[in-house]
């Protein structure tokens, strides 16, 4: 697979800076294809020195990552090649989110829409992440489909807020706004959304224009926290309720008033809200 063949992100590269647009219409699911392709990317300039800061951003200026694509209640098989390199431990969402979590370069995210589900798992997992305000939200809105996150939500999260606020943002399942997140600590800053693209630029380019060894040695400074223990006991709660016939109906109850198009996505917690256990 080369940049030619990506058909849901697209590469730009200026000088040490790439930036990584996902272009999954019609909202960014994280299907297994986007999650194969970023994958491949990760992997592919994984050992490149020339190449120091990753910025992810979106094609779609309401959309980052919707969430996971909740048509796979009935395709688990789809997700059969992302498990078998999913290191021991990991499950595919959990590994997912690790890879982006131990890249060498520097990851950081411009958000500019929503990000729910596996899509704010991935915010999380990134090293940095600015989100413009009053256009910008995100939510773990798993409770609402009758599971909890499986993707890393439960272990990022607690490391960057309080248990409580971690608990609010899990079982409220509410759309919390680019400010709020800020406060929370789920990200580093919320930026008037014309700021937005001109701040993440020059961080990105300073930060690419640093000395040779000084991005490593931060990182290396700066380790990702073990996570291991939780990740198992977040897998075996999500993989728990997955099991119960109150998930399967309520995401297939989504999908059919609406979860997944455009109108549906922008009211998706009251939509879900909305269906009968």
């Amino acid at each position: 697979m080369t940049d030619k063949t990506y058909s849901r992100i697209h590469i730009s590269r200026a000088g040490s800076v790439t930036r990584v647009t996902i272009d999954n219409p019609p909202v960014n699911l994280l299907d297994v294809a986007l999650m194969v392709e970023i994958r491949h990317y990760l992997l592919s300039v994984r050992d490149d020195p020339t190449i120091r800061v990753i910025v992810f951003q979106s094609a779609d200026p309401e959309f980052f990552i919707a969430h996971v694509d909740m048509t796979l209640i009935d395709e688990p098989q789809a997700f059969d090649e992302v498990a078998r390199d999913a290191p021991e431990g990991l499950n595919p969402f959990q590994a997912f989110g690790e890879l982006l979590r131990e890249q060498p370069q520097v990851t950081i995210i411009k958000l500019a829409g929503f990000a729910r589900g596996g899509g704010a798992e991935f915010v999380a997992a990134a090293d940095m992440a600015f989100a413009a305000e009053g256009r910008a939200g995100l939510a773990q809105c798993e409770a609402l489909m009758g599971i909890t996150p499986g993707g890393g939500a439960t272990q990022y999260l607690s490391s960057r807020m309080t248990r409580g606020r971690a608990l609010e943002v899990i079982l409220g399942a509410d759309l919390v706004d680019a400010a709020t997140a800020e406060r929370y600590g789920w990200i580093n800053r919320a930026l008037p959304a014309a700021e937005l693209d001109d701040f993440v630029d020059r961080l990105a380019n300073n930060i690419a224009a640093l000395p040779e060894g000084v991005i490593a040695a931060a990182k290396k400074a700066l380790p990702a926290e073990d996570l291991q223990e939780g990740f198992r006991r977040e897998h075996d709660a999500w993989a728990g309720l997955f099991e119960r016939p109150a998930a399967a109906s309520l995401i297939r109850g989504g999908l059919k008033i609406g979860a997944q198009t455009k109108d549906g996505e922008r009211k998706l917690e009251d939509l879900l809200r909305g269906l009968e256990i």
